[in-house]
């Protein structure tokens, strides 16, 4: 948005102040504001234009109104998933949560996320051992059945560190998934009660790739929705389920291994 200021000196004259001000509002709305706001606008640019002839109080206090308005369009249509406009495909970060955490655990530097559609919130802000989380279906990513954008889970993330074992950690891409039937029984072990629920985690990252340490995930969904990767899973994948509101105890029993988002150059 950009800035017109107005001073007594500039405008002595009602009418001049009152066409300058309809010229102001009407001409520069953002791009993306709603419709119904654009009418707003336009009739308060349209009242100020009538009243500037008999009164300046009445101006300035429409001027105000009108500011106002442009400034909450401009705020509350920010096209972010899961803030109840319409969205552009990509997630705005709810109140409170971020995309990716960084914390010192055991003497070294970790990163956790970012993942598409998942949002993490520390429920004691000076400890990370267990999050709180929501994940929307941001760009349908996660279901073809359930709106761009929607609510999908929330739910308790609880780190934990996985033991050694005689397995070597994949790192070839971005996130690797090592199924439950493949697994060490040793790292299925350290999932947190009730284990029915804990049945996916993600490890953390440092500045060499995945680490051992990570968290356990317990989805609990809030809508009955199909979990096809948005479309791109059929029945045969092991990812593919019926999800039902309440804890997704189907959801994919993985352990991932995560060597983090690529670095800028």
């Amino acid at each position: 948005m950009t800035a017109l200021i107005l001073s007594k000196d500039n405008f002595d004259d009602s009418k001049s102040l009152g066409l300058s001000c309809w010229l102001m509002i009407t001409s520069r709305q953002p791009a993306d504001l709603p419709e119904l706001m654009r009418k707003i606008i336009r009739q308060l640019g349209f009242l100020l234009l009538k009243s500037a002839i008999y009164n300046r109080t009445i101006v300035t206090f429409l001027l105000t109104c009108a500011c106002a308005a442009v400034i909450f369009g401009c705020r509350s249509d920010t096209g972010g998933i899961g803030s109840g406009g319409p969205s552009d495909g990509v997630a705005a970060i709810p109140h409170g949560y971020m995309a990716r955490l960084e914390q010192v655990h055991d003497g070294r530097l970790i990163g956790f996320g970012p993942f598409v559609g998942y949002f993490f919130r520390p429920e004691d802000p000076s400890d990370l051992g267990r999050l709180s989380f929501v994940c929307f279906n941001e760009n349908r990513f996660y279901s073809s059945d359930m709106p761009n954008g929607a609510k999908l889970y929330e739910g308790t993330a609880l780190r934990a560190t996985l033991p050694r074992a005689d397995v070597a950690i994949p790192t070839q891409d971005r996130i690797n998934p090592v199924f439950f039937q493949e697994a060490p029984e040793a790292w299925r072990n350290t999932r947190p009660e009730p284990q029915d629920d804990f049945v996916h985690f993600h490890s953390c990252y440092d500045g060499t790739g995945p680490v051992r340490t990570g968290y356990w995930i317990r989805h609990v969904a809030v809508s009955d929705f199909t979990y096809d990767m948005g479309g791109r899973v059929g029945k045969e994948s092991p990812l593919y389920h019926q999800v039902h509101k309440g804890p997704d105890r189907d959801f994919a029993r993985i352990v991932e291994f995560d060597r983090g988002p690529e670095k800028d150059n």
